[in-house]
């Protein structure tokens, strides 16, 4: 076939997939796999000059043909105009959609240089993408025609605030980037993990030798009884997961036994040949389930299948909803969300003497050491993680995957050995984000001012612990919603049951109980009488009022500018509405808002960051930077912040991300801290090592600093002093002369049994607005336009900041209308359904810059708030729409028609 121009010659199967022959045979790793069913698009390449799934085509189909890769996208080294204009848009997040998406519009414009909006859709609507929300794609590709060079970048003391190319842009756009599955040596051998199709069994094993003789390839099959140390967990005092599951499966999906050896032999094992006796019993599902009298136990030094409980209580809520004008109350169901991020899990692993190094697609590089450490039993530094770079996460990556059981396998037989999961697997294996059933009570006075709270949330936290006492801690301290609340009981639990272990995912519960509180306060507002905006500007928590922990707000607290700045697209979108319904009788149009606060950071935990920049000899800066970028673009944010914080230009910096052995913890990717934490330290750092520099010169504060290949120049006061960094003493084990250093530790209390005190040193905070189309007939429902105004204290870099809120509303959006994982049942990408671009409404941002003090140049974090309050802005609209109250989500066609026939029934 012919490959990007050359003759390439591919002698095997004619049924192997085009993609595999890219990926394995050639080289060509640009070419993703994330579903290998055509679903998500992210192997699509150009077969004769039309866009195909490379993992559908059979290698066969190609003999003879033309085939294109993202890598032959660049002509003689430069990059396309394409390419170029993803660069200028920031249409890259994660990058692994990204070859797809140029190969697709590649065959658009081929046929169309000047495609309309319309046309952009069709041709990248097999293309799915979990993190952009697809504006600043449709928005590249609209713009290649307008061919423009890359902004250069920024110079000294301009980088924070400039909408700065990602400074790992060029590799995700160009195929080099290299992910999970890209690097695995070429004698690595294979691990296949081998699971439970009971939800709930005890099993016996037998002899697993015979298994080595039935399948030659297969080197060792791995049991409970070969880990060394079988269980792990986020916490330190939970460490209720298995490796590998010791005589009882708790979930579907649960891994029993890894089989070691060639790719073939792995994947040809069978279940059925598998020396295991289940013996099944009824599993429990959902919280009702769980907590119903003589419940078998999940966990059995769990009583009641209670992981956690606790609250927030202030004030008397219930002498204060005695005197209330008005009273709203309901309960609120949510489902299990999937992930879905685009790379499923994958890595390989090697033993180096007495140290074992893992390569792997990851949010949280220390904490897997840590917990890889435990399990084999090893110390800490006895391990080294070197992240690859991560496709994906929203905290799904935050828990073990594949990591333990390649690092026990690799270390054990002395080889590499590699994991990848198929797209089932990641499915039935991997985090949900918790089910929740919200109880809710909100009273006010006659003007609308809130006066009393109650909530009370159940959480599904599956079989395992993962992420559960988090969500159940945060979301009593959010469920008054971003409103000041002078009386509150709120109340959260955390229940174990037979499904997939619920983890984090981007918000901790705090969506859910968004739906909750915005619902209410619509309520509220129809019994008064009130605009719903206005009703939500009254209550908005304003500096020098406490929250529901009693925690004083001292200053940041955006969500009254928010809504002032919605207020005119408000009005206008209600009027446009209103035009619509007066003239079509078979759609309606309706507008809803939501707004949202987030605690930024850890609960009322040490949450600390520690970062690190040096200047080399040779006149360059490096970074080392442990703040794992997963696409929201931390990597180019320390960037911007420590290069101002030196007064360098950013061009003169290099970066080293993530490593364990060459990098600081700078904490989880998670909790949307990096910004608000990690950038205070790169601060911090920014200015150890400027302040090193400048005592070189014995300089003032106000002096400039430039560079002159390797010569340091630093001028102060009409004086000019020139330093050659080659005479400087290196540090030890590099080129770096000088390093300094940042850490910064948010200022929390932990919280009283009344659950008062400083959760967050700082809060994040948003309001949008929704316009919706409902089709009463057919209960669909499309969403047509949204505007966000999110406080982020400080836009870094305002492009990045758009993108995530782009991002979050499309899966907020899918949490209110799509997304329902089942478990054992929802396996892949076409019967679990994620937004599509023809899905996303068009999108307006308005960032808020209420500075907060204590983060790197005024910033906050916006990872989690854009998707907070998009569901609740989506059912607000439809309820405006057609006049139905929703309280389950997803609000899926079969569901929105039973509400509306129920409420003609009613009618009539």
């Amino acid at each position: 076939m012919i490959v990007n121009g050359a003759a390439r010659e591919y002698s095997g199967s004619p049924a192997k997939r085009l993609a595999d022959v890219l990926r394995d045979d050639f080289g060509l790793t640009g070419t993703k796999i994330g579903c290998n069913a055509g679903d998500c698009g992210a192997c699509t390449v150009m077969l004769e000059g039309r866009q195909v799934c490379a993992c559908l085509t059979p290698a066969a189909q190609a003999e003879g043909k033309p085939v294109v890769t993202v890598e032959g996208l660049q002509a003689h080294g430069a990059l396309s105009r394409l390419q170029n204009a993803f660069l200028r848009h920031g249409a890259a997040q994660c990058g692994i959609c990204t070859p797809g998406m140029l190969m697709a519009a590649t065959d658009l414009l081929a046929a169309n240089a000047r495609p309309s909006r319309d046309d952009v859709l069709d041709a990248i609507g097999g293309v799915l993408c979990r993190c952009t929300g697809y504006q600043k794609i449709v928005e590249a590709i609209l713009d290649t025609a307008r061919h423009q060079p890359l902004p250069a970048a920024p110079e000294a003391g301009a980088a924070v605030g400039a909408r700065s190319v990602k400074v790992d842009g060029l590799a995700k756009v160009d195929g080099r980037e290299k992910y999970g599955a890209d690097s695995i040596p070429a004698d690595a051998l294979w691990l296949r993990i081998l699971r439970s199709p009971h939800h709930r069994a005890t099993f016996t094993l037998g002899d697993t030798a015979p298994l080595l003789a039935q399948y030659p390839g297969l080197v060792r099959v791995f049991s409970a009884a070969d880990i060394p140390r079988n269980g792990y967990g986020i916490y330190p005092d939970i460490k209720d997961q298995p490796v590998l599951a010791d005589g009882l499966v708790r979930y579907r999906g649960e891994a029993v036994l890894a089989v070691v050896g060639s790719r073939e032999a792995v994947e040809a094992v069978r279940d059925a040949d598998l020396p295991i006796v289940y013996a099944v019993e009824p599993p429990l599902h959902g919280v009702a389930a769980a907590k119903a009298p003589g419940a078998k136990l999940v966990q059995a030094d769990k009583p009641g299948n209670l992981l956690l409980e606790g609250g927030v209580i202030k004030g008397d809520a219930d002498a204060a909803f005695a005197v209330c004008a008005a009273v709203a109350e309901g309960q609120f169901q949510t489902a299990f969300v999937e992930h879905s991020y685009i790379e499923p899990e994958a890595g390989w692993a090697q033993r180096v003497g007495d140290r074992i190094e893992i390569h792997a697609t990851t949010q949280t590089p220390y904490m897997d050491r840590d917990e890889v450490a435990g399990v084999m039993r090893l110390l800490p530094e006895q391990v080294r993680i070197v992240p690859t770079a991560c496709g994906g996460g929203f905290g799904g990556k935050l828990d073990l995957s594949v990591q333990p059981m390649i690092a026990v396998a690799a270390w054990q037989l002395g080889k590499p050995v590699a994991c990848i999961y198929t797209r089932p697997e990641s499915m039935a294996a991997s985090t949900k984000r918790h089910p929740a059933t919200v109880t809710a009570k909100f009273g006010c006075d006659a003007e609308g001012h809130l006066l009393a709270v109650r909530t009370n949330a159940d959480f599904d936290t599956g079989a395992y612990a993962s992420w559960g006492p988090t969500v159940a801690n945060r979301v009593p301290v959010h469920a008054t919603g971003p409103y000041f609340v002078p009386h509150v009981h709120n109340w959260g639990s955390a229940f174990f049951t037979n499904a997939p272990p619920s983890g984090a995912f981007r918000g901790f519960g705090v969506p859910q109980a968004a739906i909750a509180h915005e619902t209410l306060l619509d309520d509220l507002a129809r019994q008064l009488g009130l605009d719903r905006l206005e009703i939500r500007r009254r209550n908005a928590i304003r500096v020098g009022q406490a929250t529901a922990t009693g925690q004083v707000m001292e200053h940041s607290a955006g969500l009254g500018a928010c809504l002032d700045a919605l207020a005119p697209h408000w009005q206008a979108m209600q009027d446009d509405a209103a035009r619509f319904n007066a003239r079509r009788k078979q759609l309606r149009r309706g507008v809803g808002i939501g707004c949202m606060w987030y605690g930024i950071g850890n609960t009322s935990m040490s949450n600390p960051s520690v970062m690190r920049v040096a200047l080399r000899q040779d006149g360059r800066f490096t970074l080392y930077n442990g703040a794992l970028d997963v696409g929201q673009g931390s990597n180019t944010i320390m960037t911007q912040i420590v290069a101002d914080a030196i007064g360098a230009p950013m061009a003169l910096f290099d970066l080293v991300a993530g490593d364990t052995d060459l990098t600081a913890d700078a904490g989880k990717t998670s909790a949307s801290r990096q910004t608000f934490v990690s950038g205070k330290a790169a601060e911090l750092a920014g200015l150890d090592l400027r302040r090193q520099i400048l005592r070189l010169a014995n300089a003032g504060e106000q002096a400039r600093i430039t560079l002159d290949g390797d010569m340091l120049v630093i001028a102060d006061a009409g004086h000019s002093h020139r330093i050659a960094l080659g005479s400087l003493p290196c540090l030890e084990g590099g080129k770096d002369v000088l390093l300094g250093q940042g850490r910064f530790d948010p200022p929390t209390t932990p919280l009283d049994a009344n659950g008062q005190g400083v959760p967050y040193a700082s809060y994040a905070f948003a309001a949008q607005i929704a316009l919706v189309e409902v089709d009463p007939a057919l209960g669909k429902v499309k969403v047509l336009r949204m505007v966000a105004a999110h406080d982020v204290g400080r836009a870094i870099n305002p492009q990045q900041v758009e993108g995530q809120i782009h991002g979050g509303i499309a899966q907020g959006l899918g949490l209110a209308l799509l997304e329902e994982y089942i478990p054992g049942r929802s396996e892949n990408l076409h019967d679990y359904l994620i937004p599509t671009v023809g899905d996303m409404p068009e999108i307006e941002v308005l960032l808020i810059e209420d500075a907060e003090p204590l983060g790197p140049y005024g910033a906050k974090g916006v990872g989690e708030p854009g998707l907070v309050p998009t569901a609740p802005a989506i059912l607000g609209a439809i309820r405006d729409a057609v006049d139905v109250r929703v309280t389950q989500v997803p609000l899926l066609p079969h569901r929105l028609r039973a509400l509306i026939r129920q409420q003609e029934e009613a009618a009539a």
